[in-house]
């Protein structure tokens, strides 16, 4: 094993820096002074970065990072703890971790709060983790805290083959949910969905969605809806939900503004909300890793819960990266891998990415 020590590595490292708001030629390969932990962070030498679609938003000028994190696109890593910061508790150097943060992950180190690390357990490579933290908060604070998923609750899950889908049919169904729909546009996503736990696949090219969730429970809709589409799925959502049904909106590809009839609304007794996760409040983010370390990683851990990977990029090679996730045709997570692993191999050879 490396020797890394309490004491934080000085010098450079390589990066990937937005030049300006644009498109993905604007990603540009660097050199940065490696950060240095502050007190109560963990500083992790990266092994992989996930690419999420708040990264292209950043990188359109379009979702700035919070004050006080770094400027770096890339908000979950995995690697091995280099050095701790004063007070840090649970970490030591080169534990094997994977964190969630609000910036910096496109580099070959990264300082994260140990409160937003989770241990990456013996059965997950390390490459591998760096998909689950950012999906696995998400879908925590949405399903759970915000759309108050309960045992026995019908889901519909738009985008299942997406990187937050994938994760999000699992966790579903781990949480008791009685009925789990998916939405995808292509026959092998829809596979994809079927395979992860989803009692039914819907096309929605060529279904309507709507229809299908209702003939599924005899015309009552379900409980909860994960959407990342926003748009014009508004009020066919609405349609779609039970009385007493949550709505919880986590991206808007399709469009932010929005008409919708209230009436349904009110007659339903529906709840429409929706959350980011990037600006929230370190506690915060402390509370819904802790509660993902509670509730679903330990699925992780056996086997029950794991991490679609669609393909792998260089750290260098971020802008090809980014235009394949605009091209909409993965499933599943993409990573991007600093070319560095701990057991000597090519990060990409173990994902199979």
């Amino acid at each position: 094993m490396i020797g890394f020590t309490a004491d934080p590595p000085a010098g450079r490292m390589a990066a990937v820096e937005i030049e300006q708001p644009g498109g993905p030629e604007v990603l540009r390969p660097v050199e940065r002074p490696i950060p240095m932990p502050a007190d109560g962070e963990v500083l992790i030498r990266v092994v992989a970065a996930g690419l999420n679609r708040g990264d292209l938003l950043q990188r359109q000028g379009l979702y700035p990072p919070p004050p006080g994190a770094s400027d770096l696109p890339g908000l979950e890593v995995s690697g091995l703890v280099a050095a701790c910061g004063g007070g840090v508790e649970g970490f030591a150097p080169c534990d094997r971790v994977c964190a969630l943060v609000a910036g910096g992950g496109y580099a070959g180190y990264c300082a994260a709060p140990a409160e937003q690390c989770l241990p990456v357990p013996d059965g997950l490579d390390l490459a591998t983790a760096a998909a689950l933290p950012e999906a696995l908060c998400t879908v925590w604070t949405n399903l759970v805290e915000r759309g108050a998923l309960r045992s026995g609750d019908g889901v519909l899950i738009h985008g299942g083959a997406s990187g937050i889908g994938t994760i999000a049919i699992q966790a579903a169904r781990l949480l008791g949910a009685a009925s789990v729909f998916a939405t995808a546009g292509s026959p092998d996503k829809l596979a994809l969905c079927s395979e992860l736990g989803a009692d039914r696949a819907i096309d929605h090219r060529n279904e309507d969605f709507v229809r299908a969730v209702k003939d599924a429970t005899g015309g009552r809709g379900v409980d909860v809806i994960l959407d990342m589409v926003g748009g014009d799925y508004l009020d066919r959502n609405i349609e779609a939900l039970a009385v007493g049904g949550r709505l919880v909106h986590i991206s808007f590809i399709a469009g932010s503004r929005i008409c919708a009839d209230l009436r349904p609304v009110m007659t339903k007794r529906l709840t429409i909300t929706g959350s980011t996760l990037r600006g929230r409040s370190a506690a915060d983010k402390a509370a819904i890793v802790a509660g993902v370390g509670a509730a679903l990683w330990p699925h992780v851990a056996g086997g029950g819960l794991r991490a679609v990977l669609d393909r792998g990029f260089a750290l260098s090679a971020a802008a090809d990266a980014h235009r394949y996730m605009h091209e909409g045709r993965h499933r599943g997570k993409i990573l991007l891998h600093t070319g560095w692993h701990p057991s000597g191999n090519d990060p990409g050879e173990e994902t199979g990415t």
